[in-house]
This record gives C-alpha cells, sequence and structure tokens, in this order.
C-alpha cells in the first residue's frame, strides 16, 4: 500500500512534465520560493514528447533520493520502459533516444519501474488518469499494488508485454492474470471517459464536453472514491479544473500551455508558461 507521509510540510502536486525540464526548474524555484522544502508529488508522465526527457527524468529521481518528492507512473512512462526493453517501437514524436543510449540507463529505468501507480496523502488520492467508479480509495491502493509488485518482480517484462491492448474495457472483481493487471494499468493510466457501469472508452481524447453518447468523463459519475481528492494529469485538453474533491492538473506544458503545481494544503497555484515543443495529433 502506498501511502505518503503527510507531517506538517505542505506538498504541492504537478502535473505532467514530458520532459519539460527548464520549466520543471522554473517551478520548482517558484513553490520554493513560496514554501521552502515543500514535498512534491508528480502525476506522471515525467518524459516523452518534449526535448529534456534524460534530464527530467534525473532530476525527479535525485529529489526522490533526497526525500523531498515521488511520482505515480503515467501511460508514457510506461511506454519508455517498453520502448527499451523491445516490447514497443519508439513513436515518431517520441523523445526517448538520449534515456536509452546513457550509460546509467538499467538505473534510471530501475528507479522508474519502482514508481507506484498510485499514492494516497491524508484525505488525497493521486492517479495519472482515472479510476473506475466504482472503486473506493482502499481497493485502488489495493488493486494498484497488485500492479507495482508485478512491475518490481522477475516477471516484469511479462507484465510490459502483456499490459497493451483495449480489452477487458470494463472491471471485474474476478478477473485474472493479464486481463486484470492490463484492466488496472488502463483505468489508472489512461481513462477519460467511462460509462455509468463501468465501461471505458478510449477513442476520445478531446475536452470534457465531447463525451460519446452514453459516457462522462470518470470523474463526474457517481464513485466510490468520493470520500477522497482525487489527484490526476494526462487530460491536457482540460486543463486546470479546481473542485473540493477534485484536482485536474495536465495543462498542456508540452503543446504550449503551462506546467502546474498546486498546494494541497491551501489550493495555491503555480504555473509555468511553456513553448510548443510539439503539434497535436
Amino acid at each position: 500500500m502506498h501511502t505518503a507521509p503527510s507531517g506538517h510540510v505542505d506538498t504541492y502536486v504537478i502535473g505532467d512534465i514530458q520532459g519539460c525540464c527548464e520549466q520543471l526548474q522554473q517551478l520548482l524555484t517558484k513553490i520554493e520560493q513560496r514554501s521552502p522544502q515543500a514535498r512534491l508529488l508528480f502525476a506522471g508522465d515525467l518524459v516523452n514528447r518534449g526535448p529534456q526527457s534524460l534530464a527530467t527524468l534525473r532530476l525527479v529521481k535525485q529529489l526522490h533520493e533526497q526525500g523531498r518528492a515521488d511520482s505515480v507512473l503515467g501511460n508514457h512512462d510506461l511506454h519508455l520502459l517498453a520502448v527499451a526493453n523491445g516490447i514497443r517501437p519508439a513513436h515518431r514524436s517520441d523523445t526517448l533516444d538520449d534515456i536509452l543510449q546513457v550509460p546509467d540507463r538499467d538505473d534510471l529505468l530501475g528507479w522508474l519501474r519502482h514508481r507506484p501507480l498510485a499514492i494516497c496523502l491524508d484525505d488525497h488520492l493521486l492517479i495519472h488518469a482515472g479510476v473506475f467508479p466504482q472503486w473506493s480509495v482502499q481497493q485502488t491502493l489495493s488493486l494498484a499494488q497488485e500492479v507495482m509488485t508485478q512491475l518490481q518482480s522477475e516477471n516484469w517484462i511479462s507484465l510490459l508485454r502483456q499490459m497493451y491492448g483495449n480489452t477487458p474495457n470494463q472491471w471485474n472483481d474476478h478477473l485474472q492474470g493479464a486481463a486484470r493487471y492490463r484492466c488496472i494499468i488502463n483505468a489508472l493510466t489512461r481513462m477519460r471517459f467511462c460509462s455509468s457501469d463501468g465501461i471505458m472508452d478510449f477513442a476520445s481524447k478531446d475536452g470534457v464536453g465531447t463525451a460519446p453518447a452514453g459516457y462522462a468523463p470518470w470523474f463526474d459519475l457517481p464513485r466510490a472514491s468520493a470520500d477522497h481528492t482525487l489527484v490526476f494529469g494526462h487530460w491536457s485538453t482540460m486543463g486546470l479544473v479546481l473542485r473540493p474533491n477534485l484536482i485536474s492538473l495536465d495543462t498542456g506544458c508540452v503543446w504550449g500551455g503551462k506546467l502546474t503545481g498546486v498546494s494541497l494544503k491551501n489550493r495555491d497555484v503555480v504555473q509555468i508558461d511553456c513553448p510548443q515543443q510539439q503539434e497535436p495529433g
């Protein structure tokens, strides 16, 4: 079970960096000015599409080793692990070569592989993308731990091979093996729209007003996790959303938007304007 210590230090959650390390350093400087020694939690997608994936990974790893930070895994982080192990080909828009070619790549990838898929801090739950309506916070943490155990085991390459695909697209407590792990990973790292009976849609990637018929943004459905504030990234076309029990953090850094950090103590918002690194599409 991955629960972050709270203590009295403020915690800032930070949205998808995607290799935009220069902007991350600017954001961290701003956060340090407002809350020295603040703890940092990253919503995943540390790497890819931006120009400095290697520098970003090294910086977040260093902050983690200093006891100041942690990150959940995003779909681009898992993609890096798959590409590095020959399971998936690199995409045309990937910017991962700098990581794959350095002498300490195995150390960096080993650190990344040991990151959690969900982090609970007091009454906040951090994931990269989403949770099924029927998942409580406790069940979400337990299921995330199941995948983490596999990813940190001797069978981790097998898990990476089996995690791709859009089925099953609906959660069932009786799912087993590869189908179970794939469904958990897809929810936690890819989900945007979902039906009230827990069927995921993977075709739509636009804003919240573009839900297919019969679907809604996963967080707008009645959910068993409503006793916690859900914190996530992944949905850049939605941008920053702050509600009493919801924080959406991906503000499109790599697309020329902003990199965003939000204090969990007082909802202080810190943002850095970002140059466009990739054309959407």
